[in-house]
């Protein structure tokens, strides 16, 4: 069974009349919305692999980060 992308709805306020429109996003709109979901996604992993790396370091060495810290200071 394929699964359905939910509409993307941008609303847009005039405020000089209060009108309110609601309509879809266009297709640069969405593939513009995806790129940027795909490079936060991007950076999410990045800094989880950074963190990761630095605690598995710390590990190794046997040191807490507060020590690391001091060492560095």
């Amino acid at each position: 069974m394929p699964t359905r992308k939910p509409k993307m709805k941008i609303t847009e306020i005039n405020v000089e009349t209060n009108e309110i429109v609601e309509r879809n996003f266009t297709a640069l709109e969405l593939e513009q919305y995806e790129a940027d979901q795909a490079a936060q996604a991007a950076r999410l992993a990045e800094a989880e692999a950074k963190a990761q790396a630095k605690a598995e370091l710390l590990q190794r060495l046997g040191i807490t980060e507060d020590e690391a810290k001091l060492l560095l200071a």
